[in-house]
């Protein structure tokens, strides 16, 4: 196993000062660089009509995160579109419910969310107005299963693709001197490919989460060191401290 000293985490630095990478550094003596490989760019009003979606059809929509609910937002102002008061927003979680405040006046009979981050909470709420039409805001790269769960409940959501993920340049004048990288996405490993289209196979260690950007990696010729979730390893936290533990305390 290769000694590993500086590992790039393709995500945004952890919000809290005590979190698993921090433990890492101090137990491991090792150093991450947070660095996203990726970036959001929303739709044009143009783009998102080719979907034949209006957003006035639906009296509801469902938010997976506070990103959604700019685009949402966005997209009904570029498109002249005022959201009626009687719109229903069925949210992933508090804070996104929360969130709402900045665009819309909050009341409980029109928010609702689920205290679990999961949406199939919210069905015993939807059973109560079986005459709600749904859609739900997403990105171009959504694999989740929420909308084939929901019809498996009799609940037809219609998917608004809103945001896409695309590649992010890499400055030219930073070095790109880590000894692993650790990727969370399909476009995260097109990103990758793009800014160092010689990287060779066994040139980094590498960690991915999920099996679609483990898919992308093999795809583009490249070898996961590290794979998570397993049964052994559910996080990527605790497979790359797995990893460490054997590579830089042997």
């Amino acid at each position: 196993m290769k000694k590993i000293s500086k590992i790039l985490v393709s995500q945004p630095r952890p919000t809290v000062e005590r979190n698993p990478y921090a433990a890492m550094e101090q137990e491991y003596g090792v150093s991450f660089d947070f660095r996203q490989l990726i970036q959001v760019e929303g739709l044009s009003a143009k783009e998102f009509r080719q979907q034949r979606i209006n957003p006035l059809d639906y009296t509801a929509v469902l938010l997976n995160s506070r990103l959604g609910a700019d685009h949402y937002f966005r997209l009904c102002e570029e498109m002249r579109l005022q959201v009626p008061e009687s719109m229903h927003f069925y949210c992933i979680s508090e804070s996104v419910a929360n969130y709402l405040q900045k665009y819309i006046q909050y009341r409980k009979r029109k928010v609702f969310f689920s205290e679990h981050n999961n949406f199939m909470d919210l069905l015993p709420t939807m059973n109560r107005r079986p005459n709600e039409k749904y859609i739900m805001v997403m990105s171009d790269v959504h694999h989740d299963g929420t909308i084939e769960r929901f019809a498996a409940c009799k609940k037809q959501i219609v998917p608004a693709i809103m945001y896409r993920t695309v590649p992010r340049e890499w400055p030219k004048d930073e070095p790109f001197d880590h000894d692993m990288i650790v990727l969370f996405t399909p476009t995260g490993v097109q990103s990758l490919r793009q800014n160092f289209p010689d990287l060779k196979d066994g040139d980094k260690v590498i960690a991915c989460f999920g099996q679609s950007t483990l898919a992308a990696l093999e795809e583009a010729g490249l070898h996961a060191d590290i794979v998570a979730p397993t049964p052994e390893c559910p996080s990527i936290t605790g497979a790359i401290a797995n990893y460490l533990e054997h590579a830089n305390l042997s």
